[in-house]
């Protein structure tokens, strides 16, 4: 093993390294405070005040629809399980009697390039479907898109999958986000990595997808904050060179902790790999609770610690159901597609068929509780709801505090 800190130079992917090295110290010098912002958008209430509330309600209608951007192939590896659990949210909302009789209908719109055909069939849905509402999407970039068309069209958009909070700092009042955002997110991991000072040499795996550069810009805002910072930043994908080689620096005895923020495939791999390498704490983001990644890591992950965005009591008739019929349970991303779907149903329920009146339903209608917890949003339209930790154990997710003894 080579000595701490003593790399081959002649590597791209070192090269790579020893840039977020420099860059890593950029951070804010610890224990200085930053600057306090200009403007708080997270305590100024998002509303509405435009026209639309008196529009008259369609006289020929047969369903009532609702869009829905994101893959609806079961078999999407990402998403799949999302559109099985939309779908039998509508299919029970329509068993117990849809809307006066109409029953309600999903209409998907996806593509493999969102940014290019996808944002043209999101278009298709509001402005030539008539939409009433819109459920979407499975991550930030894509949720971000659907929200440049709804803050224009006037017409409520529901996030269940995706936890970048920048989405709702765009102060768009049609915008709601099931899940809570990093800003919640990442001080529960923190609080458990820094107690006690027992990782004080710790390193940091982050992928270059968007929603891992999200969260791993607020991860390293968080350490800064409370005056640390880990020992390596290495950044992977894995489809470039020499990205695997790259994790050896991680060899060390003196390293007691390892952070994993990237998408739940990378993840996986990086905690596969890491297995023959590194016995100490595994510690990683929310994608740590992604069907997709648990299916993929095995036993690599087990004793991991992760924020899960869900504050789950006991299994649900649903969790149930959809494991009796697809072999697996639903991970918290699933389940919070279908709680967005029946929140959307009540709200267009105790609104009628009025857009903006739909979305002063969502808005007024906390909190509200569904499989995956408590929805209460904040002024800006996201869920406060406090992420819970989790530990992998035996393959399974647990509560950390149940484990501990602690309570939540």
């Amino acid at each position: 093993m080579k000595p701490p800190g003593i790399l081959n130079s002649s590597s791209p992917a070192v090269l790579t390294l020893l840039g977020l090295l420099l860059t890593a110290g950029a951070q804010a010098p610890q224990g200085q405070q930053p600057d306090a912002p200009y403007f708080e958008a997270r305590e100024q209430l998002s509303e509405y005040h435009g026209p639309g509330r008196d529009d008259p309600i369609p006289g020929d209608l047969t369903e009532i629809r609702i869009g829905y951007f994101g893959p609806s192939d079961p078999a999407d590896p990402v998403a799949g399980d999302l559109w099985l659990a939309a779908q039998t949210a509508i299919e029970e909302i329509n068993a117990a009697g849809g809307y006066e009789g109409l029953p309600f209908r999903l209409l998907p719109a996806w593509s493999a390039d969102p940014w290019g055909s996808g944002i043209r069939q999101v278009t298709q849905l509001v402005y030539h479907d008539q939409v009433w509402a819109l459920i979407g999407s499975i991550d930030g970039p894509s949720t971000h898109l659907a929200e440049q068309v709804v803050a224009k069209a006037r017409l409520t958009l529901i996030n269940p999958g995706s936890t970048d909070k920048t989405v709702n700092l765009a102060n768009v009042p049609w915008m709601f986000s099931c899940l809570p955002g990093e800003h919640l997110i990442v001080p529960a991991l923190v609080d458990e990595l820094l107690q006690g000072s027992l990782h004080r040499s710790y390193v940091l795996i982050s992928g270059i997808d968007h929603d891992s550069r999200v969260f791993t810009e607020a991860l390293l805002q968080e350490l800064g904050r409370r005056g640390s910072s880990p020992r390596l930043h290495l950044q992977f994908s894995a489809r470039a060179p020499g990205s695997f080689d790259t994790l050896s620096a991680i060899q060390d005895e003196t390293v007691s902790a390892v952070i994993v923020a990237a998408d739940p495939f990378e993840s996986a791999q990086i905690v596969r790999y890491l297995s023959s390498l590194f016995q100490g704490q595994l510690f990683g983001g929310p994608s740590f609770g992604r069907g997709p990644f648990l299916q993929r890591a095995g036993t690599a992950a087990e004793g991991a610690i992760f924020p899960l965005p869900a504050s789950i009591r006991q299994p649900s008739r649903f969790s149930e159901e959809f494991q009796r019929l697809h072999g697996r349970l639903p991970d918290f991303a699933t389940l919070q597609t279908y709680d967005a779907v029946h929140l959307l149903a009540q709200a267009i329920r105790a609104a009628g068929l009025n857009r903006a009146r739909i979305r002063d339903a969502v808005r007024e209608g906390i909190p509200w509780y569904g499989v995956n917890g408590e929805i209460n949003w904040d002024p800006t339209g996201q869920n406060r709801r406090p992420p819970i930790l989790h530990r992998i154990r035996d393959g399974q997710i647990e509560a950390l505090a149940l484990q501990t003894g602690t309570t939540e």
